[in-house]
């Protein structure tokens, strides 16, 4: 595997080497280095202290008993909560913050190393943050399965017991009501005929009249009582004055 990109800023390829070796093999699933700063003191520092960064951890790396044994500090992104780093006369001091603990601080870090450093822990860090701003999905409750397949339970209302009996109406009386003729067919006022006393010369004709007359008025008692319409009564008076 190409080591290139990680000594692009000056490190030391064989130190590189070693340190990315020993990561390599804690890296997780999609888990991948991205940068490696080594410390350089103004002496010669064959086995110098080291701070690696993936895109889900910070590795800080230091070198015990002659290159032998390797203490290692490592933190997720989520349990950092700021790097700062400080310009010297020879090099930068880079520290990481972490949420709980004592901070840890590696010196002599190259002041080019120092900077990229700190722009990729803070890009990182500003990653996570948004991350965990993002709301979670919501979830659907769990409807139990025993509701899908069995019929729903209806409840039956206990039936209602009246307090009173309420008493039956009373029947209401039949009235009859007259026949209501629309105005548009309602007969003129028949004419008044005034009643004359016969003269008695004319006995014969008088006993004619008389049946005329009885049916004229039970004729006009009829129409008066509206039991028929003008025009019977006006066809049927027609009728019987066509007798005299």
């Amino acid at each position: 595997m190409s080591l290139d990109k990680y000594i692009q800023d000056g490190q030391d390829l064989k130190v590189v080497e070693k340190i990315h070796t020993k990561i390599v093999d804690m890296l997780t699933h999609g888990e991948a280095l991205s940068y490696i700063a080594l410390q350089k003191k103004p002496a010669v520092t064959l086995l110098p202290d080291s701070i690696a960064i993936s895109n889900k951890r910070i590795f800080l790396c230091e070198f015990t008993k002659l290159g032998l044994a390797t203490n290692f500090e490592i933190f997720s992104w989520k349990d950092i909560k700021d790097i700062a780093f400080k310009e010297e006369i020879f090099g930068s001091k880079v520290t990481v913050i972490p949420f709980t603990g004592e901070n840890l601080s590696i010196d002599y870090i190259p002041k080019t190393q120092a900077r990229k450093l700190y722009q990729l822990i803070k890009e990182a860090l500003e990653n996570v943050k948004i991350e965990s701003e993002e709301p979670a999905p919501a979830v659907k409750p769990v409807v139990p399965i025993r509701d899908l397949y069995e019929e729903p339970k209806r409840e039956i209302p206990a039936p209602i017991t009246p307090a009173f009996e309420a008493p039956a109406p009373a029947a209401q009386p039949i009235v009859e009501r007259p026949v209501v003729v629309p105005e548009e067919i309602k007969a003129e006022p028949a004419p008044v005929f005034e009643r004359t006393e016969p003269s008695p010369a004319k006995i014969e004709v008088e006993v004619e009249e008389d049946e005329l007359t009885l049916k004229l008025k039970k004729l006009k008692g009829l129409f008066d009582k509206q039991l028929i319409s003008q025009a019977e009564y006006e066809s049927k008076k027609a009728e019987i004055l066509s007798q005299l």
